[in-house]
């Protein structure tokens, strides 16, 4: 099932953990409408603005899997509300700021992210309403604000 142009439910469920320990990540029908906004208000922009096709790391999880992985109960990945990603030869830094930029959002963090190495990390994106748009750096022990 295609959740937008270019993002499918499969893509947004798929995950080694849930594989190994037989945890069936199949989203409830509030998280399902909650991916098909995540990728139109966030994953879709993304692609369009960049036209470089790639697959989100995590997105829903359900709790059963979030806890598996030890991730906390109240994550929005839970509800289908957040997506992990990375775009192939893009510096993660400058994908967040654009989507600061350019996207509504609720969560943005730039997650592991170290100035040396651009490819390091991930972005961590969340959209729900009302949007908070917290944006974020966290490197593993330090929260800081990302700024345009």
């Amino acid at each position: 099932m295609m959740l937008s142009t270019h993002f499918s439910l499969s893509e947004l469920t798929k995950s080694s953990t849930a594989t190994r320990k037989g945890i069936d990540n199949t989203p409830n029908g509030a998280a399902l409408e909650n991916l098909l906004v995540l990728c139109s208000k966030i994953l879709e922009p993304v692609r369009g603005h960049y036209g470089i096709p790639f697959a989100p790391n995590s997105g829903f999880r359900g709790l059963e899997l979030n806890r598996a992985i030890g991730s906390s109960d109240k994550s929005q990945h839970v509800t289908g509300e957040a997506v992990d990603f990375e775009v192939p030869g893009l510096d993660n830094k400058d994908v967040a700021l654009w989507i600061m930029g350019n996207c509504d959002f609720d969560q943005l963090i730039l997650e592991f992210y170290k100035e040396v190495d651009p490819a390091s990390g991930w972005v961590h994106c969340s959209y729900t309403w009302p949007n908070r748009k917290s944006a974020r750096i966290f490197d593993g022990t330090n929260w800081t604000a990302l700024d345009l």
